[in-house]
């Protein structure tokens, strides 16, 4: 799930941890690292996401995401406790979810599935808070990241899942559940090998037609210009799918989609950015 252009860079092997600080008041310093000896079995955080929420209840198969380890910093930490009970939902299989409930209104429902460190989902939650943006990714640092935006924002509409997406799509939402569906700069998985694993699959988007209202946008963004013809020519063969383009193309971003510093990054040294906008059709 991670994205390749707003992924943080992963630790190198080896380096070590920073000892957690504290003020003279006894309050975590700000952007330092939490290091905490727990006991055998104790969750890493007893009142935020587990580790692997949906467990072995489901079959064994080809993932496209790997989860990365990586430093969880105190503000990070503190919002991953503190806001979890209140934001967060551990995508263990087990449950309908009623996303009405969730958010505690009817307005309509984005799904977005890998948003790194949570910027531009903050971002597009802000400017529009009448839609309400479900954000699934499986990267802890990022989940406390994008909680303490939504906190320090007064982001009221968004919730952050924590697991698979396809558990999420195949057993906890309901049909034509979702408004829209987002993905941007998922994993390209770049080797021919590792092809299975691209999330952009005809699989996949029959079961994601299964959750979105007939209307409902798909907005999908890569960097990786070979991954972007294979999700245009997927897309555009799926039946319950139509691309908004006349043309049959790419899309120019959409205002609504925030570019990224690291976008940006990518832009300024000759990288190409390609959007594609689909909607479900009538079936």
């Amino acid at each position: 799930m991670s994205e390749s252009l707003n992924a943080p860079e992963a630790p190198q092997p080896g380096t070590p941890a920073q000892h957690e600080t504290v003020d003279g008041q006894g309050h975590h310093a700000p952007g330092v690292s939490v290091r905490h000896t727990r006991a055998k079995g104790e969750p890493r955080f007893p009142d935020g996401p587990k580790a692997d929420p949906a467990g072995s209840h489901f079959e064994r198969r080809i993932r496209s995401f790997q989860p990365r380890r990586s430093r969880v910093t105190a503000g990070q930490a503190d919002a991953l406790q503190r806001l979890w009970p209140k934001w967060g939902l551990d995508i263990d299989g087990q449950r309908v979810v009623d996303l009405g409930e969730l958010f505690g209104n009817d307005n309509p429902v984005v799904l977005e599935i890998g948003f790194g460190m949570g910027e531009a989902t903050a971002q597009m939650a802000a400017a529009d808070p009448a839609t309400n943006i479900l954000a699934v990714d499986v990267h802890t640092p990022g989940q406390g990241n994008l909680l303490n935006l939504a906190d320090h924002h007064g982001l009221s509409n968004l919730r952050v899942g924590n697991g698979d997406a396809i558990i999420l799509l195949r057993e906890m939402l309901t049909p034509d559940a979702l408004d829209g569906l987002r993905v941007y700069f998922p994993d390209p998985w770049p080797k021919k090998r590792h092809h299975k694993r691209r999330l952009i699959q005809p699989e996949f988007l029959s079961l994601a037609a299964t959750r979105l209202k007939p209307g409902g946008l798909v907005h999908c963004a890569t960097d990786w210009e070979p991954y972007a013809e294979q999700m245009l020519e997927v897309l555009t063969a799926h039946p319950d799918f139509e691309n908004t383009r006349a043309d049959g193309g790419f899309s120019p971003r959409p205002e609504f989609r925030p570019l990224t510093r690291f976008e940006g990054q990518g832009l300024d040294k000759g990288h190409v950015v390609n959007d594609l906008l689909f909607r479900r059709v009538q079936r």
